[in-house]
């Protein structure tokens, strides 16, 4: 199962439409879940008392699922979101990221993005990710590219998206962290 996380919280976002329609379009065998509590988790703290709070209980859990997971963040003020950053806070520590195949998708237009884009190579790689950056892929988008039911119309976008998710897949299994009990969701 390849866990897809947008780093924006906005309604309407190009992000998560973009994300929504990678687990629209995720080809015959291949699982793509959505995770949706990013505004849900209170502010990582260092310190924090055990048992974690519910909603990170529940990011925990979807990691521990998922055998790769998919990005797409905006870019604010040059960086991640805070929000994003904040769930990746949370894997500090943890392993739940640790060896784990990951890629991001880009929206923005070529020039922009880049920020987010480099940090989110830079968190991936303290938390201990598998970060293949030949997955990592730049497909813009603008409003007027979702349609009414909030997914991508673009054929172009489409055929990148479930390229990308091949592609993800293809390198779990290519890493060795493929789980013998468990097949491609």
């Amino acid at each position: 199962m390849v866990l897809l996380i947008s780093g924006s919280t906005r309604g309407g976002s190009t992000n998560t439409a973009a994300l929504r329609t990678v687990q629209a379009v995720a080809p015959e065998g291949i699982e793509a879940r959505w995770y949706g509590g990013l505004a849900e988790l209170p502010a990582f703290i260092p310190e924090a008392p055990e048992p974690a709070p519910p909603e990170v209980l529940r990011l925990r859990e979807h990691l521990a699922a998922a055998d790769a997971v998919l990005f797409c963040t905006p870019e604010y003020a040059g960086t991640l979101p805070g929000s994003l950053k904040n769930l990746l806070d949370w894997t500090v520590g943890t392993g739940d990221l640790n060896a784990k195949p990951a890629a991001w998708l880009t929206v923005a237009p070529p020039g922009r993005g880049d920020g987010a884009a480099a940090t989110l190579a830079s968190v991936l790689g303290y938390v201990g990710a598998e970060v293949d950056e030949a997955i990592c892929t730049r497909l813009p988008l603008s409003r007027t590219d979702i349609g009414g039911d909030g997914l991508v119309v673009s054929p172009e976008f489409r055929a990148g998206a479930t390229e990308v998710l091949l592609r993800l897949t293809a390198r779990r299994r290519d890493s060795g962290t493929d789980r013998p009990d468990a097949a491609i969701h």
